[in-house]
């Protein structure tokens, strides 16, 4: 599904994320919120409030683990196993809970806000692929 390609993109780029985890991910999680307002339903105990500490948190774990992923681009399902095993069997998060596509299309805006002219129409190809294949990964569990 990545060419080799992508996978060169979607790391040089991972270089510029570094160093913003918390706040890249952060401000993706609360463009989905705002943007759709029914994933707040899956953070019940959250305080969504913008800039809450518990956003930051969140936000900043969802990066770190795409970094990881970024790190094991040739083995996702090694990569994101803990994190798949953790909301399949834990959390008990069905796989439409994950709201994935939606946090994707928001950290993708994300993206595209900071990085301004690196964020190519190829390099927005390639992530797109590659967080396809995160959601993919992560509902593994459920097959």
């Amino acid at each position: 599904m990545l060419t080799a390609d992508d996978k060169k993109l979607i790391q040089q780029i991972w270089d510029k994320v570094t160093g913003h985890q918390e706040e890249f991910g952060a401000e993706a999680l609360q463009r989905m919120f705002t943007t759709y307002p029914q994933t707040k339903t899956y953070f019940p105990h959250f305080d969504l409030h913008p800039g809450s500490d518990q956003i930051r948190s969140h936000g900043k774990k969802v990066v770190v683990a795409l970094g990881n992923a970024v790190k094991s681009i040739d083995n996702l399902s090694q990569a994101l196993s803990e994190l798949s095993n953790l909301h399949a069997y834990n959390l008990r998060v069905d796989p439409p809970s994950f709201a994935l596509q939606l946090l994707s299309l928001c950290f993708q805006v994300v993206l595209a806000v900071h990085l301004g002219n690196d964020y190519t129409p190829e390099v927005h190809a390639a992530f797109d692929k590659f967080l396809s294949a995160v959601a993919a990964v992560l509902a593994e569990k459920y097959r």
